[in-house]
């Protein structure tokens, strides 16, 4: 009889979660893939400030996008490009983008090296 601690018991209550494609639920990532950023100040981290609303705003918006590892689905990045789009495998439905020298996320993060993924382009699953 297996204890309640056990690490076993544990691995099975928790639920994965998947990124799957919108358009034809192909899983692009998972929870292990995703490359955590640090919240940036929002609106003030960018140059411009074209958006609008109040500078001051005390709470940044939530991040559109996650980060994640370069994987083998991702063929652009398998031909060699610095910078480029990030299309599903199955259906050619961009997900994202690309970029070695780094993106900024819509929370004002920079995050180096960065792939991309649109929260509004992917089915997130808990299995």
């Amino acid at each position: 009889m297996a204890a309640a601690n056990s690490p076993n018991v544990e691995s099975v209550s928790k639920p994965q979660v998947v990124y799957r494609c919108k358009k034809c639920r192909r899983i692009v990532a998972s929870k292990e893939n995703i490359v955590s950023h640090d919240r940036g100040k929002g609106e003030q981290s960018f140059k411009w400030r074209k958006r609008s609303g109040n500078p001051l705003e005390e709470e940044p918006a939530e991040c559109s996008s996650i980060f994640v590892e370069p994987m083998k689905w991702m063929e652009s990045v398998q031909d060699g490009y610095v910078g480029e789009k990030l299309q599903c495998m199955g259906c050619k439905a961009r997900l994202g983008s690309f970029n070695w020298a780094g993106m900024q996320c819509n929370c004002g993060a920079w995050v180096n090296p960065a792939f991309q993924l649109h929260k509004s382009r992917l089915d997130e699953c808990h299995i």
